[in-house]
């Protein structure tokens, strides 16, 4: 059976990984990011009806400033950044299942949203976004020949089309084959940012950890 490497920065990447074992999998922690908590101004909460948070870091790193925007609302996008959300002392009235573009179809147009997002973002066009703030940043780690060799026969967890292409940097930088690999994708988003040369590529049918490690095992199964 293979290996499930995680690339996802921590506390994710634990968290992951205690779920990877309970499935009765071998996790390899190999963190591609460290999340790392920006400066940033909390605007006036009146001029919102909403805080929409599509990644738990939002709600980890966000720091003093939630605090002003604490009585708002928030639409978390999957059961991870709700947890966090609440966790921070936020109330969530909705967490997208099946991803943000599905959470904001349903809704209306006059919503109020402040999106306090990471740095580096997937562009989301909703004529409910009213603002974006950037809370964090995701800063790549360059990581070694032997931490590179030990990612060759597992199946990769992607949590992010990001950290997708930076996995496909890292193997190529080290002249390990891609081929080497099992791609367990959260998204077809994640998927298609590198989706080249990988032995084979599988998308969780929902983007939550839950989905994603059930993918993994079967990579990780069969033969």
């Amino acid at each position: 059976m293979r290996p499930i490497a995680i690339l996802r920065p921590e506390p994710g990447g634990a968290a992951t990984a205690e779920r990877v074992r309970a499935a009765g999998l071998d996790p390899l922690v190999l963190p591609l990011f460290a999340v790392v908590p920006l400066d940033w101004t909390p605007p006036d909460p009146a001029s919102f009806d909403a805080l929409l948070l599509t990644s738990a870091n939002a709600a980890r790193h966000a720091g003093p400033g939630l605090d002003v925007l604490a009585r708002l609302p928030v639409l978390a996008v999957g059961r991870e950044t709700a947890r966090a959300s609440e966790h921070a002392g936020l109330r969530v009235i909705e967490h997208g299942q099946y991803g943000v573009e599905t959470l904001l179809a349903r809704q209306p147009w006059s919503q109020r949203l402040l999106w306090l997002a990471g740095r580096d973002r997937i562009a989301i066009e909703h004529p409910a976004i009213r603002a974006i703030i950037p809370v964090y940043a995701s800063e790549t780690i360059a990581i070694t020949g032997a931490q590179a060799l030990s990612l060759s026969g597992t199946v990769a967890l992607v949590h992010s089309a990001r950290a997708m292409r930076q996995l496909a940097a890292q193997l190529d930088t080290h002249r390990i084959p891609r081929t080497s690999l099992r791609i367990a994708a959260i998204s077809a988003r994640a998927a298609d940012a590198d989706g080249r040369g990988w032995d084979r590529v599988a998308i969780a049918p929902r983007p939550d950890d839950t989905a994603l490690i059930e993918v993994a095992q079967r990579l990780a199964i069969d033969p």
